[in-house]
């Protein structure tokens, strides 16, 4: 089975409509079974209500804010085969999904993202969110990452491999991403990236410039730690392979 989660903050206006739009798509697409699970981490508005309305779906909901939060606590408890999630507002193309997750349960990949910045890829969005995200990514790479894409949010995992590394991701915000997959390459762990067609949501409530510092922070830190062989950080190889 496949859990798909949808971390959500002051999602009230979106969240129905997004989670129903999801459950069609993989009613006709998606031949695996899949539960869908609301994960609100911290909303003041009426998210939480509109999440328990909702028919087919499992809620969680945690008191303090954070994306990577809301995926720890979710991922941790799931008794799926493949653990995932997307971002509410289903800006990456849900015909991405199936291809994402075959990658997983056919044992070629430990984890499959999704890419806005490889050949095949398609993106709408303004100019400013862009280059912020290019140049975060070429900085990345610069630092030896083995991806072109951290922020995108659509992503999968094998559950093994999810509470394999989970202990060892200690941020709770928008790092995590980043985090969980440089220490997944430290440990050589099988990475595969999917295109994906992604279109910029324009009501996105993120402030980019906060994010981007934040990323910056975890980045310095994530690399120090490795350095200096702790939190995991000094992990070897133990896979020769990689997709």
């Amino acid at each position: 089975m496949i859990e798909i989660v949808l971390p959500v903050y002051n999602e009230e206006r979106v969240l129905a409509s997004s989670v129903s739009t999801l459950l069609d798509h993989l009613k006709r697409e998606c031949p695996f079974p899949v539960q869908v699970t609301v994960a609100d981490n911290g909303s003041t508005d009426a998210t939480w209500s509109v999440a328990r309305s909702l028919d087919n779906v499992r809620t969680i909901r945690l008191e303090a804010k954070g994306r990577g939060r809301a995926l720890r606590e979710a991922w941790s408890w799931s008794e799926a085969d493949v653990v995932a999630y997307m971002d509410i507002d289903l800006s990456t193309d849900l015909d991405a999904f199936v291809p994402l997750v075959t990658l997983l349960l056919s044992g070629e990949a430990d984890i499959a993202v999704g890419t806005r910045l490889a050949p095949g890829s398609s993106v709408i969005r303004g100019r400013r969110r862009d280059l912020i995200s290019r140049t975060y990514n070429r900085l990345l790479r610069s630092a030896g990452a083995e991806f072109t894409d951290a922020q995108c949010g659509f992503k999968a995992l094998r559950a093994s491999v999810a509470r394999e590394l989970l202990p060892h991701v200690t941020d709770d915000a928008w790092f995590f991403d980043t985090e969980l997959l440089l220490k997944a390459q430290w440990r050589g762990l099988r990475i595969h990236e999917v295109p994906v067609r992604w279109v910029d949501d324009p009501d996105s409530s993120v402030d980019i410039v906060r994010t981007s510092i934040a990323q910056l922070r975890g980045l310095a830190r994530v690399v120090s730690e490795r350095e200096r062989g702790v939190a995991g950080g000094a992990w070897t190889n133990r896979h020769s392979s990689r997709s």
